[in-house]
């Protein structure tokens, strides 16, 4: 090549388009891009408890802490029955799982709104970022599980009356569908917050209101029959029904209920994606 001539076009590795039509949800391309996921997990995991001073140990904290209240007031001073189990391991059953799924709701819900800069600068699957949230969060659910069963295994050597069986092999499942609820839920509010900053706040005060309607400290059988059959509607309640019975050998386990709950989150997981792929187009244009 002489000096004269033109140096040749740069072969492009990429081309970057924009969603062919409404279920055009790229997800190979999300595949491709599991490095920068990893990095954003990694992220979000360092810098929740970076200059704190007991750092992760607030994994262990929180849900010992939120276990010990939950068991003096509703366990002894409510009396809330908990069908026979210790107390203490049923709420710490339930706070374990909750607090799994409203770290994901309320990690995925503001995606938009914390990324804006970024996400204006730089081009990669927005989607990216609230699968990184769910992954990171994951990471805190094992701390917590770990330290449940630990207090589950000390129980059982103390003699209590807990039955695990075979239907703990329903955890991952148990574990994606609370996953997919709160990442459904979670993009859902992402892409309605870029119009209505409302729902910033809406958020965790739902997440609390959410909780009493769903059976994290009392059992679904402590129900009279006709709110039971309101409650069965919540999606998460066989979720939470099916973690105890499987491991505390308690609780109203129903594979309808968690067919029903499987089907309605499928069909929340999918809208939030779509609202969320939709919203990504535009919402430079409105932050």
């Amino acid at each position: 090549m002489t000096l004269d001539q033109p140096s040749p076009e740069p072969a492009w590795t990429q081309i970057i388009e924009p969603h062919g039509h409404l279920f055009d949800l790229k997800l190979r391309e999300l595949w491709r891009y599991r490095d920068l996921i990893y990095l954003f997990v990694h992220r979000d995991f360092v810098a929740q408890y970076k200059q704190t001073i007991l750092g992760p140990a607030w994994h262990f904290i929180q849900p010992l802490f939120t276990t010990l209240i939950f068991t003096i007031v509703f366990g002894h001073i409510a009396q809330i029955s908990t069908e026979g189990t210790p107390p203490f391991l049923f709420y710490m059953a339930g706070t374990v799982v909750w607090t799994y799924f409203a770290n994901v709701l309320t990690g995925t819900s503001n995606t938009f709104i914390s990324n804006a800069g970024i996400f204006g600068k730089v081009y990669f699957p927005r989607l990216a970022v609230p699968v990184a949230s769910l992954l990171s969060k994951l990471i805190a659910f094992a701390i917590q599980f770990f330290f449940f069963l630990c207090f589950l295994g000390f129980f059982i050597w103390r003699g209590a009356d807990l039955n695990p069986n075979a239907w703990i092999l329903l955890t991952p499942l148990l574990l994606i569908l609370m996953a997919a609820l709160g990442m459904g839920l979670g993009v859902i509010v992402s892409a309605l917050t870029t119009r209505y900053r409302d729902l910033t706040v809406l958020v965790g005060f739902g997440v609390q209101l959410l909780m009493y309607a769903t059976p994290i400290i009392y059992p679904l059988s402590a129900l009279p029959e006709p709110y039971r059959a309101w409650m069965a509607l919540n999606p998460i309640a066989p979720i939470m029904e099916a973690f105890r019975f499987a491991y505390l050998g308690a609780g109203t386990f129903s594979l309808a209920g968690l067919a029903y709950s499987a089907v309605l989150i499928s069909i929340t997981l999918l809208i939030g994606i779509l609202l969320f792929n939709k919203v990504e187009r535009t919402f430079m244009d409105t932050v």
